[in-house]
């Protein structure tokens, strides 16, 4: 065999290895993908999605070695009786235990009390209003006018309305046992098209408020803000909340993008720090810090080191978060050892980026080139004092959409997504500031206004 046609086979043979060996590349990064799942604990995937889901405590949190339960010092909480009772029931003896003597002529001396709370039957109340009519002396015939709200010969008061929409968007009842609930404990009987009504007469009446909330969310200085997926009518829409710590403004929309964004705050937050997960359309938002949120960070790197065992990046990327926290936890903002412990930690990221891991982790450099672009908003909470390392204020506001959906199932129409948002925007800002969510709906179902139509 001539040299030509061996040099010939060498290269045909080196291609082919090249070919292989690039294909088992990619099976390998494919293969891995399943040796290293995603789940709950190492990504931002629901615990429900997590396979043969483990056992053991997969918190982030790190053991603060105190033992468990109450602490030392702690204000408890016990069952206390009132010093005005409804009704006081006296048990005085008759006879003596001892000689069956006749004690009823004699003086008794209070021993002890004790009290039992319970609640009487309740029964729905009918009024019914009568319009009169007075003939003047003049001929004119005046006819007495109704109260607004009562615009039909019967409807349903202010006090159930607000329980539908408590029962609703605080208790997540679906509309059928909120039937079988209002007619076994009040005696009210409704169809499920009376409670679609009420909630829509209801929203319409939180929309001062709703606006309110929106208008003052905008104005704070830290919002923390997330979006989830909603099923409306079959398809996937989302719903999105801007919070702060005393106010939450949730709102429905059609897509995850930018658009909803520009529809609700189209100036952007020009003055505040806004608190996200890294989604692109909350990184171009205007305004005037970002903070990524640590804990998904936190996830995902848990995640490229289970992925990729062998490198040391992440763990040094994950005790540079963990330190940040500690440091955050000691807050002292004037200290000066807070100010080089700050500065240590801005080097340590700095030598971080400086030092990229192998590209031939893939997913490993990906999150590396991800972190170069939103390295200015890791620390931010550092930085400033009120800022939060996370973003979980947010994710508690919008979750509740989801426990929604687990017991009564999808919406049905975008209209009632939206009186939903409006509704639970008015009742997790009435809970964070500690106020009774039943009487702050009832208030506001007594509101009586004239709509705007188009």
């Amino acid at each position: 065999m001539n040299i030509g046609l061996l040099i010939e086979r060498l290269e045909t043979l080196e291609k082919k290895v090249a070919t292989l060996e690039k294909e088992n590349f990619f099976l390998k990064e494919r293969l891995a993908k399943y040796e290293n799942p995603k789940n709950s604990r190492n990504s931002s995937m629901p615990p429900s999605r997590d396979e043969n889901r483990p056992k053991t405590n997969q918190s982030l949190r790190k053991s603060s070695g105190k033992s468990v339960g109450g602490q030392k010092g702690r204000r408890g909480k016990t069952l206390e009786m009132t010093t005005t009772p409804d009704k006081v029931v006296e048990l005085q003896p008759d006879y003596c235990s001892n000689c069956g003597s006749s004690l009823v002529e004699l003086a008794a001396t209070k021993e002890q009390s004790r009290q039992i709370i319970d609640i009487p039957p309740i029964k729905a109340i009918f009024t019914e209003y009568q319009s009169f009519s007075k003939t003047c002396n003049c001929g004119c015939t005046t006819i007495a006018s109704f109260p607004k709200g009562v615009n039909s010969p019967i409807s349903y008061g202010s006090t159930i309305e607000a329980l539908v929409a408590y029962f609703h968007a605080r208790q997540y009842l679906p509309f059928a046992r909120m039937k079988e609930t209002l007619n076994d404990t009040f005696g009210v009987s409704i169809s499920e098209g009376g409670i679609h009504c009420l909630l829509k007469r209801f929203a319409q009446k939180t929309t001062p408020i709703y606006q309110i909330i929106k208008e003052r969310v905008q104005d704070s200085k830290v919002i923390g803000t997330d979006e989830t997926g909603v099923k409306v009518n079959g398809n996937k829409d989302w719903f999105w909340t801007w919070q702060t710590s005393n106010l939450t403004f949730i709102t429905h929309s059609k897509n995850r993008g930018s658009e909803t964004i520009n529809r609700e705050f189209p100036q952007g937050f020009a003055q505040s720090t806004l608190v996200h997960d890294g989604w692109k359309a909350q990184l171009k938002t205007v305004s005037k810090h970002h903070q990524s949120c640590l804990a998904h960070l936190q996830r995902t790197l848990n995640y490229l080191n289970e992925r990729y065992p062998k490198n040391s990046w992440t763990t040094k990327f994950i005790k540079l978060l963990y330190d940040s926290l500690t440091l955050k936890n000691k807050w002292d903002f004037q200290s000066n050892k807070h100010l080089l412990d700050r500065a240590s930690i801005v080097q340590g990221l700095e030598y971080l980026l400086d030092n990229p891991p192998d590209k031939k982790n893939k997913e490993l450099f990906t999150f590396y080139k991800r972190m170069c672009k939103e390295s200015q908003h890791i620390f931010t909470f550092l930085f400033v004092a009120d800022v939060p390392p996370d973003n979980n204020a947010s994710e508690r506001a919008i979750r509740n959409v989801k426990v929604k959906q687990k017991i009564s199932g999808q919406f049905k129409i975008e209209h009632a997504a939206q009186n939903f948002a409006k509704i639970r925007s008015v009742i997790d800002t009435t809970i964070k500031n500690g106020m009774s969510v039943l009487q702050a709906l009832s208030l506001i179902a007594k509101f009586e206004f004239e709509l705007q139509t188009d």
